[in-house]
């Protein structure tokens, strides 16, 4: 059941709010692409039920979760070329379970802290908090939607 608190909730409906854009959904998860990133094809894997930690999934959320991780991140690995996909869940501030889902090739802006260079915190007016590296420029608009695309036709073919 949707939260109406919960900016996560309104599933596409923030989308443009979030820079992001959706690629994927089945009945229980959703899969969303940065349109703003340091990273190419930085997406977001969420329940579309309000559950607000990983500990909470159930029923048909938490048997379907493992399959949703698998064909995402294949699709993401294939989409951008990837070495690896790294999976992070943080608390920030959100109370709604979304999974980052971070495609790293050699000599992108992600090591082993998440992101490279001088990491900057920016509080955003939907009190999110916007985490990036001062050494890398957000990558050209056109190149994260063509890998949205990429991303979406792997998971929809």
């Amino acid at each position: 059941m949707p939260d109406t608190e919960c900016i996560f909730c309104r599933g596409r409906d923030v989308d443009a709010e979030l820079n992001r854009v959706e690629v994927w959904q089945d009945a229980h998860w959703r899969l969303t692409v940065a349109l703003s990133s340091e990273v190419l094809g930085f997406a977001y894997l969420e329940p579309k039920r309000h559950i607000s930690h990983i500990h909470s999934l159930d029923g048909d959320e938490a048997a379907t979760f493992g399959p949703a991780m698998a064909r995402a991140t294949a699709a993401l690995k294939l989409a951008t070329g990837a070495d690896v996909i790294y999976v992070y869940i943080f608390g920030d501030g959100v109370p709604h379970l979304h999974v980052h889902l971070a495609p790293h090739r050699g000599g992108d802006a992600l090591n082993d802290q998440m992101i490279r260079g001088e990491i900057v915190e920016e509080k955003l007016s939907n009190g999110m908090t916007k985490f990036y590296s001062s050494e890398f420029p957000p990558l050209p608009r056109t190149e994260l939607e063509d890998i949205a695309t990429a991303v979406r036709l792997q998971l929809n073919s």
